[in-house]
């Protein structure tokens, strides 16, 4: 089984071409946060406090490109699910267990 086929069935997608525009589109949002990372002066060398302020910072702009970028690529319903859940597990570490 293809790395290809591996991602279709886990993503539950039809085709390789989806799994193709899904792989540029998480390519592409990523490109953009380092990119804007770098036009606002956050590197490696960045004090601790600074970079952890980033990432609080970048997360929603991240969520909002992959988005932005899923709409582009057409696959705009797969990454509204995947912000879904990734967010359905953000908020179950703050839920109170009984």
């Amino acid at each position: 089984m293809s790395l290809i086929d591996k991602l279709k069935e886990r993503w539950k997608v039809r085709s390789g071409i989806q799994v193709i525009l899904i792989l540029i589109v998480f390519a592409c949002t990523g490109y953009s946060v380092i990119l804007i990372k770098h036009l606002i002066g956050i590197s490696i060398e960045s004090p601790l406090s600074h970079r952890v302020l980033s990432y609080v910072g970048v997360l929603p702009i991240y969520n909002v490109m992959l988005l932005g970028y899923g709409f582009l690529f057409g696959q705009f319903r797969f990454f509204l699910d995947f912000e879904k859940r990734f967010f359905g597990r953000i908020a179950g570490l703050f839920k109170r267990k009984k």
